[in-house]
């Protein structure tokens, strides 16, 4: 008896289509659609047949828009251009979309007076950038007897940065240290 090798499969290894995020032509599912035209005319409710063939007329694609919708809604336009269009926009919108950070300001419970300012001065810019503030006040060893201390030191600082950003979470201890976070009153643009 002989035995038979298969091959390995020796075409496009990891070459996919990109996934689409609508359907086009014939992918889409329906009996009638509302069509409209690539100038924006509404050309009514259509079967699927003559909304595909409208679409071949034009050397076009029939684009779903509104998959949701009684009867769906199908766009005729070139896909290329609609998803490099699309895509754009979503460039756009990330671009213009403020990103916050966390930042944050260590203390020890026996901070000193200029340390403190120097700090608060650095929170206040941090704030200013429309970013979050945490103040947190770190505990070691037996340190841990002197929260009233650090709780002071926290209240101090949440009054200091009062005019530029608002408490998000009240002080509370997260482990060894006592923390606060404050959020900008205004975000940058």
């Amino acid at each position: 008896m002989k035995s038979v090798y298969f091959a390995p499969f020796r075409g496009q290894r990891g070459k996919r289509e990109p996934e689409r995020k609508h359907k086009i032509n014939r992918e889409i599912r329906g009996d009638e659609f509302r069509v409209i035209a690539p100038d924006g005319e509404m050309l009514g409710v259509l079967s699927r047949k003559t909304a595909l063939k409208k679409a071949e007329l034009l050397e076009l694609d029939l684009i779903e828009i509104a998959p949701k919708a009684k009867p769906p809604v199908v766009k005729i336009m070139d896909y290329g251009k609609y998803s490099y269009e699309q895509a754009k926009k979503e460039k756009i919108q990330r671009k213009n979309q403020s990103k916050q950070q966390l930042k944050e300001i260590r203390f020890k419970w026996r901070t000193d007076t200029h340390d403190f300012n120097f700090k608060t001065k650095h929170a206040k810019e941090f704030l200013e950038g429309g970013n979050k503030v945490k103040g947190s006040v770190m505990f070691r060893g037996r340190e841990i007897t002197h929260r009233e201390i650090g709780a002071e030191l926290l209240k101090k600082f949440v009054a200091e940065l009062e005019e530029y950003g608002k408490l998000d979470s009240p002080i509370k201890m997260e482990g060894r240290n006592l923390t606060v976070i404050i959020s900008p009153l205004n975000t940058k643009k």
